[in-house]
């Protein structure tokens, strides 16, 4: 953008220059030649100067030139405008770039998961997030709640009170107590206690790996957020021969090449 203004510029200024020296070359063919310039024969005063054509001519010259300095002004004015707005607008939009700072989208993506996403403008990638969060929390509430009653059932099962009996929930209406096993009673109640347990436990761990995972993207996409990615970047997987050793046959496996 400057260099094209300064082209401008100097395109304006070389047409100010030409129009001077025409100018100069038509006033000097003239002053060469005042004895041609003869009075006309049928003006009635025959004393009339000689050189009242040629001043004639000569104010006609110097109101040409001026306009034309009007001109070659007007036109160096409006270039210079147009150069001055360019560099604006140029000036405008490299200060517009956005250039995003990875820690501050480290301490918004740690702050709550999903900002350091919105602060770098990857606002598709925020429904994964809320999607993920919202999927786990679901999950851990659910497993939580059947850790509950199986944890209360094993408990009730175990002890001699005969009041305590919340494990017949778990079965129909119809059934009583005396058709249950209850030394398997007591073995399915603990194993899915203990199941229930760790994926109420997997779940926890996957909101944390979550929240790391949103922490380390925000860090990584704001560090290559004007990454250019060049359109020669390919990669080439083909079998190839892998030597072992001069003793052995060559073992047979992939060979990738990474082009960029």
């Amino acid at each position: 953008m400057i260099a094209s203004s300064y082209i401008a510029r100097f395109i304006g200024t070389a047409r100010y220059f030409v129009v001077l020296l025409l100018c100069i070359c038509a006033t000097r063919v003239v002053a060469q030649t005042p004895s041609e310039i003869m009075p006309d024969p049928d003006t009635p005063d025959p004393s009339a100067p000689i050189l009242q054509p040629y001043e004639s001519t000569t104010d006609s010259i110097v109101s040409s030139f001026a306009m034309a300095m009007d001109t070659v002004t007007t036109h160096t004015m409006l270039i210079d405008s147009t150069a001055i707005v360019t560099d604006s607008v140029a000036t405008a939009i490299e200060v517009s770039t956005f250039d995003p700072d990875a820690m501050r989208a480290v301490w918004l993506s740690a702050l709550c998961p999903g900002l350091g996403q919105i602060y770098n403008r990857r606002y598709w990638k925020l429904p994964i997030v809320v999607g993920g969060f919202a999927g786990l929390i679901y999950a851990t509430t659910w497993n939580g709640r059947m850790l509950s009653d199986y944890q209360q059932a094993y408990l009730d099962v175990m002890d001699t009170d005969p009041n305590t009996n919340s494990y017949m929930d778990f079965f129909p209406p119809y059934y009583t107590e005396d058709m249950i096993d209850q030394s398997w009673l007591k073995n399915v109640l603990k194993t899915r206690k203990d199941a229930y347990r760790h994926y109420r436990d997997y779940c926890i761990v996957g909101m944390v790996a979550l929240y790391l995972v949103c922490i380390l993207d925000a860090y990584v996409d704001a560090e290559m957020y004007h990454f250019d990615m060049s359109s020669d970047l390919s990669m080439e997987v083909k079998p190839a021969l892998i030597p072992i050793s001069p003793t052995q046959q060559p073992a047979l496996g992939l060979q990738c090449a990474i082009t960029f």
